[in-house]
């Protein structure tokens, strides 16, 4: 709990924009659940406030995380302020987009049925590429640059870099097929809440343990070098093993989706 609060704190205090855009996605919440639980439409099968929930929770995860690890890093505050805030306010266009589409009831990603809802689309695209484009900056920053933090953590944040860029490349995957499913149109029977298809191959298994490899890795090395007394060295080894047995798994759920195969099959 302390250093959740810690890290709460650290947002607050750094950047007070992106902290608002963080509360903003958990408020979100509760609309979002509020509309499952009265909204009785469906989109492909799922209540129309699935999804915007979904990206309410990644997105205030997400853009957390970026808040937290940037101050890490020794940028200016100009500097930092320019990232910070062009995150935050990517992220919060992505999200009203999607929660509009989701209150018209309609796709918000795929949609090319009207020049609207391809503007709609093309628009959460930009924002997208905005962001992968900052984490290439992170990426390369991390190589170059001494972060305020140890050494182990320090490579734990690079490979979650590259495990999110990763994942993010599946999502491009499904950009360019206009659709997550394979072998089936989107919509199809899936796992409770998560949505993913349990009779056809689906990216969105892949992509999701993708972006969250920028959480899982780093948490990692943080619960290593606090539970276990040993080298820093011999810590950067165990990261290194997890980090590259948690790329397996990604791929191997890339490779199971493109063939058609169902993550879980019911």
């Amino acid at each position: 709990m302390k250093y959740l609060l810690k890290i709460n704190s650290t947002l607050k205090n750094e950047s007070p924009f992106l902290y608002s855009i963080v509360i903003f996605h958990l408020l979100c919440i509760l609309p979002c659940v509020y509309g499952m639980m009265s909204d009785d439409r469906l989109l492909m099968g799922v209540n129309v406030w699935v999804k915007p929930l979904k990206f309410v929770i990644s997105g205030a995860i997400y853009v957390a995380t970026i808040g937290f690890l940037a101050t890490l890093y020794p940028y200016s505050n100009r500097k930092k302020k320019i990232i910070l805030n062009t995150v935050a306010l990517t992220m919060i266009l992505e999200l009203f987009i999607i929660l509009y589409q989701g209150f018209r009831g309609v796709k918000s990603h795929y949609n090319l049925d009207s020049a609207f809802d391809a503007l709609m689309y093309a628009s959460m695209g930009i924002m997208v590429s905005i962001n992968v484009l900052i984490m290439v900056v992170f990426l390369f920053d991390t190589i170059r640059k001494k972060l305020d933090t140890s050494r182990v953590i320090q490579w734990s944040i690079l490979l979650g870099w590259m495990i999110i860029l990763y994942g993010s490349a599946v999502g491009g995957q499904m950009i360019s097929q206009l659709s997550h499913n394979v072998g089936i149109a989107d919509g199809a029977e899936g796992l409770p809440f998560l949505n993913w298809s349990t009779i056809a191959g689906d990216l969105r298994v892949a992509h999701f343990f993708g972006l969250h490899g920028l959480q899982i890795i780093p948490l990692f090395a943080f619960f290593v070098s606090k539970k276990w007394k040993s080298t820093h060295t011999n810590h950067i080894i165990a990261v290194s093993i997890f980090a590259a047995l948690y790329i397996a798994w990604i791929s191997f759920t890339f490779y199971q989706a493109k063939q058609g195969i169902p993550f879980i099959k019911m």
